[in-house]
């Protein structure tokens, strides 16, 4: 049945950024369509709350702190979950910040520092990755884009839209090397979600008026409107999309 499609029993996802905002929405997305899931968090106390809610929900969990804009952590990561659970069949890229300044602001150091995390850790915990699910005859990577991939809707964000134009490039470059080894490559651009990352621009509510007026739904996402695209793309019922992204935006970009 088709349905059947949709179900990740037996499988195992490692969600980067799991332990809040959209990661954690997936992430309980993926352990309620029936994945086992390591959750990764920069701090021990947030990582292990949401495993704490995948194991309530019958699954098994991992929490792991890591730092991924450190290599030698985004390396240990996806050997400790390999190790722990004895495989990996779904990676989700979701860890990131941002720093919004004028493009005349912004410092090498603040380049470094996103462009380690929103890029670098992307390209690199996905080819540990997939050396991992190349052996196992196949697997899902998804990474977490942007509408910046395709939209500059402000100001202030060069630097982040830059680094998600790159995450948007490498989803397809990497779709057409790993196709062969059966590991599909996608990724999901969210819209306007309320969360840490976004909170300054919702403070503003003539902006938020605005945007509001531009969205055909008429609301803003929540994390939870992700988990049905990570379902959807972590499972089998999408074996013959890869190099694509999914915007989950309210219908932002048609209007």
């Amino acid at each position: 049945m088709i349905i059947d499609k949709f179900k990740l029993n037996g499988k195992v996802a490692l969600v980067t950024g799991g332990a809040r905002g959209l990661g954690r929405g997936i992430a309980q997305g993926l352990a309620e369509a029936g994945a086992d899931i390591a959750v990764a968090s920069r701090t021990v106390e947030e990582g292990k709350k949401a495993a704490e809610e995948m194991t309530a929900l019958g699954r098994k969990a991992l929490a792991v702190q890591a730092d991924v804009s450190k290599l030698s952590e985004v390396y240990r990561l996806i050997d400790e979950v390999v190790n722990h659970f004895g495989r990996l069949d779904v990676l989700v890229n979701a860890a990131g910040f941002n720093i919004r300044k004028h493009f005349l602001d912004f410092t090498e150091e603040d380049y470094e520092s996103l462009m380690a995390v929103q890029l670098r850790a992307v390209f690199f915990a996905s080819q540990r990755a997939a050396k991992v699910m190349k052996e196992q005859g196949g697997g899902k990577i998804i990474n977490i884009g942007s509408l910046t991939c395709v939209e500059f809707a402000g100001p202030n964000i060069a630097l982040y839209g830059t680094a998600k134009s790159g995450v948007l490039g490498l989803t397809r470059g990497m779709a057409k090397d790993l196709a062969p080894y059966n590991i599909n490559v996608n990724a999901i651009g969210p819209g306007w979600f309320k969360t840490k990352m976004t909170e300054k621009v919702f403070q503003d509510e003539a902006n938020v008026q605005r945007m509001l007026s531009r969205l055909p739904l008429g609301r803003f996402g929540v994390p939870e409107d992700l988990a049905g695209a990570a379902v959807f793309l972590a499972s089998s019922a999408s074996d013959y999309i890869t190099g694509q992204i999914i915007f989950v935006d309210g219908g932002w970009l048609i209007n």
